[in-house]
């Protein structure tokens, strides 16, 4: 549906996490796939993340939804925004695929934006990448370079950044993208009534995967090693805590992740969880692994849910992880792998799993979970 005019190899080498670019015309004849009526209709459901973000007497404003009304955007310097749209809307969703020349684990979520002219969220710097892409109307962005700035809250409402002097300073037409890595300074006011689309791909930092990691160990070990004294002599300063017992406290907290494998059953769960909710319709009842085959020889084709993340490892590839949870395809990691690799499943799938009845029984507890359904 939304085809990307980009040299990717050019943008790996030169721009990804590197600098900042305008891909004019990066989506040729672009339609938005959803239209203001409906973001505002998502924006009153308590499942979805939504905020109202104003300009008004020279202060900044933010509210979170749901919302039952939207006078505030009948006018000037006000955006409506929408988190995980791709989550909620399946023709959304179709702007997220050109950019899985990036592995899957990196993305985060589709954000829309609907502004009033004026509109935006003011300056501020990001800690993910991100390519905007702009939709109806114009939009005017302006980028900084990588640099120290100091940041404060706007009025309690949002996080902002000092003035910044712009590297980029451009007027987005529809179909255009700007690409933003983490760290620079930006923002973007709407010329006239404007949409834009964010594609933002996440990295944790390390005070997150600690934090995750000590979560999964709690959760998951029963037995845990204790630190033991090794060789203990009389102390001439008992005050001091000497070397070898460092290292062994050292020792046993590096332990449980002595090597990168052993890290695989937490990071497969953790980065494979959905950040925000998701649009889950569990089958009922639920489908017997006939129906499937039935539906599969009909020519159905299955859809991966909108934000759903699926995983796999090249050191372990006989482990799935699909929404926090972990399966097991061995014998058929082909199929399971199939199943991260791809957003949509048809009949070419069939052989795949034709000769092994675990692919179909574990395809068809996926579809009953919601994960996958026919289009």
């Amino acid at each position: 549906m939304f085809e990307l005019n980009l040299d990717i190899s050019d943008f790996l080498e030169n721009y990804w996490q590197k600098k900042p670019l305008v891909i004019k015309n990066g989506f040729s004849h672009f339609e938005d796939p959803i239209m203001p009526d409906e973001i505002a209709g998502l924006a009153m459901e308590e499942e979805v993340e939504s905020r109202l973000v104003y300009k008004k007497d020279a202060q900044w404003h933010a509210e979170l939804g749901p919302f039952k009304s939207f006078e505030q955007l009948e006018k000037e310097n006000t955006s409506l925004l929408i988190q995980a749209l791709d989550h909620w809307h399946s023709d959304a969703q179709e702007l997220v695929r050109p950019f899985r020349f990036l592995p899957n684990w990196r993305i985060d979520d589709l954000m829309i934006s609907y502004s009033t002219k004026g509109g935006g969220v003011g300056p501020h710097i990001d800690n993910y990448d991100v390519f905007i892409t702009q939709g109806l109307g114009k939009r005017h962005w302006r980028v900084g370079a990588q640099e120290k700035l100091r940041e404060f809250s706007a009025n309690n409402a949002l996080k902002h950044c000092e003035a910044f002097n712009a590297i980029i300073d451009v007027e987005l037409e529809p179909g255009d993208i700007l690409y933003i890595p983490s760290g620079y300074p930006h923002e973007g006011y709407a010329v006239e009534p404007s949409m834009n689309y964010s594609v933002g791909f996440r990295a944790p930092d390390q005070n997150d995967l600690l934090s995750s990691f000590a979560d999964y160990c709690l959760d998951t070990t029963e037995e845990v090693p204790r630190y033991n004294d090794i060789d203990m002599q009389v102390r001439e300063k008992p005050g001091q805590i000497e070397t070898p017992e460092l290292n062994e406290l050292h020792r046993i907290m590096l332990a449980k992740c002595e090597t990168p494998e052993s890290l695989i059953p937490w990071f497969g769960c953790m980065i494979s969880e959905a950040k925000h909710e998701l649009d889950i319709a569990e089958i009922d009842p639920p489908h017997t692994e006939q129906e499937v085959q039935s539906l599969f020889n009909d020519g159905a084709e299955f859809i991966r849910l909108g934000g759903l993340r699926a995983v796999y490892f090249a050191t372990a590839p006989d482990l799935l992880f699909i929404n926090g949870e972990q399966f097991n395809c061995e014998g058929f990691t082909e199929f399971g792998h199939y199943l991260c690799d791809q957003d949509e499943i048809g009949s070419e799938a069939i052989e795949l799993f034709d000769d092994n009845p675990d692919a179909l029984a574990l395809f068809t507890k996926l579809v009953n979970k919601g994960y996958w359904y026919v289009i």
